[in-house]
C-alpha cells in the first residue's frame, strides 16, 4: 500500500500540466457578489433568535481553525480571510457560555454584510438530513445493497492548489499511466465494477435508501443485532450530481409545484420497473465510513454538524467555518398544506454538497429523526443571508471590492 500511495502520488505531479491545460475550458467567469456593510438591525429576526443556540456550532468551527496555521487561509473563497483573521474571535467564542451575552458580542465584534449577485439577494435554500436505514455486515437476499468505502485508488484533486480562481473546486478520477481519468459511475458501481474487492462497508435492504443515503451524505444504519450504526461521507466518484428530481419535472411525471423528496420516494415506489433507469442519471456516487460513537455527522469543514444551525454553502463563493444570517422560510413539518414558517437564524457554514451550486444557494441540515426528514424532504424555499466577520477582515473585503 505505503509503495502504491507514492506511486499515486508522483503521478499527481505529472499531471498538473496536464490537468491545468484541460481546465483552461472550465475557467468559470467572476462570481459577481457584492458586499455591502448593513447594521445588525437590518437583519429580520436578529433580536428574535436564540444567538446562543449557535454556540455548539461556532465553538466546533473556532476550536478547528485554532488548530491550523495562522496564515492559511479559510476553506473556500477568499472572503474567508485567514485563520489569523478569526484568532481574537474565536478566543472569546470558545469561552463564552448560553448565559453570557452572546448577542452583544456579536454586535460589538462583527459586521454583517449583506451579500447579492447583481443586484438580487433572493437565491434557493434547501434541508439536508441524517437518515436511518437498515443493515447488516453480512450480504444476503434482504440486506444485498452494499455501501462501499472509497477505493485506494481514487485520486481526488484540489483545483484551487493550481489555479486561484479555481479556489473551491475538485476533481477526482482514476490515474492510469500519465493521466487521471474518469472513475466509474454510478450505473458500472451498480452493475459490479467495485465487486470482489473487500469495499463493501455494510449492507442495506433498500436502494432507494441507499440512494438517499448518497444525497444526504450521512446516515444511521440499524443492524440486525440491534446495534445503531453512524456512517457518515468519505468520498465521491468525480462524476457531477444530477437532480432526479429534475428529471422527473421534465419528464412530466412529477408537477414542479408538487416535487419534494417525499414526491420522489412515492414515483420510484409506483414506478419499480423505471426506479433502477432513473437512478442511474445521476452518475455522483458516494464512499462512506464508520463514524465513531458520540460522532455526530462531519461536514466538508471537518467538524460534526450541529442539528438548525449547520449550513452547506458552495464553497466556490463562500468560505467555510464563517457565521452566515439566514433569512428564509422552511416548510410546516405538522401540516404540508400549511403556510411556510419563517427561518431566521444565525448558522454557520460547515459543509458542501454536489447539489448546493450557486452564489445565494445553502442546505440546512435539520438533524435525525421524523422531522428532520419531513422538513428536509420538502424544503426548496427562497431566501437570503448576510455573512457576518470580524470587523478588520470586514473592512477589508470592502475596500478590495472597490478595486475590482
Amino acid at each position: 500500500m505505503p509503495g502504491r500511495l507514492l506511486k499515486y502520488l508522483g503521478l499527481i505531479a505529472l499531471l498538473a500540466l496536464p490537468v491545468l491545460a484541460a481546465l483552461l475550458l472550465m475557467s468559470r467567469k467572476p462570481d459577481g457578489l457584492h458586499f455591502r456593510a448593513v447594521p445588525f438591525a437590518e437583519l429580520p429576526g436578529w433580536q428574535q433568535d436564540d444567538i446562543a443556540g449557535a454556540l455548539p456550532a461556532l465553538r466546533k468551527s473556532c476550536d478547528s481553525m485554532k488548530k491550523q496555521p495562522a496564515s492559511r487561509g479559510l476553506p473556500g473563497a477568499r472572503v474567508g480571510g485567514t485563520m489569523a483573521d478569526w484568532a481574537d474571535v474565536c478566543d472569546t467564542i470558545l469561552g463564552l457560555s448560553a448565559t453570557d451575552d452572546v448577542r452583544g458580542f456579536f454586535e460589538a465584534e462583527f459586521q454583517p454584510l449583506e451579500v447579492t449577485l447583481g443586484g438580487e439577494a433572493m437565491g434557493m435554500f434547501t434541508g439536508y438530513y441524517e437518515t436511518l436505514l437498515k443493515g447488516s455486515e453480512v450480504q444476503s437476499t434482504r440486506y444485498h445493497v452494499p455501501l462501499h468505502v472509497k477505493p485506494p485508488e481514487l485520486v481526488s484533486v484540489d483545483l484551487g492548489a493550481f489555479r486561484s480562481d479555481l479556489k473551491g473546486r475538485r476533481i477526482a478520477g482514476l490515474v492510469k499511466g500519465d493521466r487521471l481519468v474518469p472513475f466509474a459511475d454510478r450505473e458500472a458501481i451498480a452493475s459490479g465494477a467495485l465487486a470482489g474487492r473487500d469495499l463493501e462497508l455494510l449492507w442495506v435492504d433498500d436502494p432507494v435508501d441507499a440512494f438517499f443515503l448518497h444525497i444526504q451524505g450521512s446516515g444511521r444504519v440499524l443492524m440486525e443485532d440491534g446495534r445503531l450504526v453512524r456512517v457518515g461521507y468519505a468520498g465521491q466518484n468525480g462524476h457531477a450530481y444530477t437532480a432526479i428530481g429534475r428529471q422527473l419535472i421534465a419528464e412530466g411525471e412529477v408537477p414542479r409545484e408538487q416535487m419534494s423528496m417525499q414526491a420522489i420516494r412515492t414515483w420510484l415506489s409506483e414506478n419499480p420497473d423505471r426506479a433502477e433507469e432513473l437512478l442511474n442519471t445521476n452518475a455522483s456516487y458516494v464512499f462512506f465510513r464508520l463514524l465513531e460513537d458520540g460522532d455526530g455527522p462531519f461536514g466538508s469543514a471537518n467538524v460534526a454538524l450541529t442539528a438548525g444551525r449547520s449550513l452547506a454553502v458552495d464553497r466556490s463563493h463562500l468560505a467555510l467555518h464563517v457565521p452566515i444570517w439566514l433569512s428564509a422560510t422552511y416548510p410546516d413539518p405538522l401540516s404540508r398544506e400549511a403556510e411556510p414558517l419563517p427561518l431566521n437564524r444565525l448558522m454557520v457554514a460547515q459543509d458542501t454538497g454536489g447539489a448546493i451550486r450557486g452564489e445565494i444557494r445553502g442546505d440546512v441540515f435539520w438533524g435525525f429523526g421524523d422531522e428532520a426528514e419531513e422538513i428536509a424532504g420538502r424544503m426548496a424555499n427562497r431566501g437570503r443571508y448576510w455573512l457576518l466577520l470580524p470587523k478588520t477582515l470586514a473592512a477589508r473585503v470592502l475596500e478590495g471590492q472597490k478595486g475590482g
